[in-house]
């Protein structure tokens, strides 16, 4: 069992299929549908034959209730707190060559509470992945902590996905790696910006550190491993796709660039697709 705790989110994707222009129309492909971090992680996961259960929590409204069904579907199993507060809701705007931008509506998943996570959740997990978006702010942060805590009592090991470099920068790059030192990864995943937010080195954070390059593949112990050339659509949820792939097999024995070969074939695969999910 692998399991990640982060937020389950509302995620509308749209992609136009040509240049948006101010007070007109514009044909686009629109794709609405499950998103957050850790609940894509759990989706790849569960797409390459593994069990995963993802810790969050979500609204007491139609959007939380759908995206729990649509992740169950996934066969992910859903360890949530249901709240009053609305589930949060990702806009995603894909630009030529799969580019990004978003804007996102927090709810629900930030408002997770140690004392909401039941020991239980942890039975049989091997390996819980921490979602980077869940270290920048409070009570979330606390529900990580005790979690990894659970999860180091069951010798599972952990894995840390970092988020953003933009949000690393606003909380605080010194605070998210004393955050880091105390989870006490195994592997952490980031990207080249957020590799060079943060105040230490990655090798001082955790055994196996990961860089995510894109199009380049990733980064690993200085060693590059290229990814396959595709024709990329969109590239939201590649790097959870890439993550869930590298610890899958990572958990199966794999060395680290092995992990990282099978990594960046998944990757790839993500990205001929609209969306962030298998």
């Amino acid at each position: 069992m692998i399991a990640a705790i982060g937020e389950l989110l509302l995620d509308v994707t749209i992609a136009p299929e040509g240049d948006l222009i101010p007070d007109d129309d514009c044909d686009a492909h629109i794709r609405i549908g499950g998103g957050g971090q850790a609940a894509n992680f759990c989706a790849w996961v569960a797409s390459l034959g593994e069990p995963a259960r993802l810790i969050t929590r979500i609204g007491d409204d139609d959007a939380g209730r759908s995206l729990v069904a649509d992740l169950q579907a996934h066969g992910v199993e859903v360890a949530a707190r249901v709240a009053a507060d609305p589930t949060g809701a990702v806009a995603v705007l894909v630009g030529p060559g799969g580019t990004r931008a978003f804007a996102r509506q927090r709810g629900a998943g930030r408002g997770l509470r140690p004392e909401d996570v039941e020991a239980a959740w942890l039975d049989g997990v091997e390996l819980l992945h921490v979602s980077g978006y869940a270290l920048h702010s409070e009570p979330l942060s606390g529900a990580v902590r005790r979690t990894a805590a659970l999860a180091r009592q069951a010798r599972a090991l952990i894995s840390v996905d970092l988020a953003s470099a933009a949000d690393l920068k606003a909380s605080g790059p010194e605070r998210i790696a004393v955050e880091l030192a105390g989870l006490g990864a195994e592997l952490l995943f980031a990207t080249e910006l957020e590799a060079a937010a943060m105040p230490v080195p990655l090798n001082r954070l955790a055994k196996v550190p990961v860089v995510k390059l894109g199009a380049g593949g990733c980064r690993i112990f200085g060693r590059r491993v290229p990814t396959p050339a595709v024709d990329v659509v969109d590239s939201t949820g590649a790097g959870d796709a890439f993550a869930a792939a590298f610890c899958v097999a990572y958990l199966e024995g794999a060395t680290p660039l092995e992990a990282a070969g099978r990594a960046v074939l998944v990757a790839a695969r993500a990205v001929t697709q609209l969306g962030a999910r298998p």
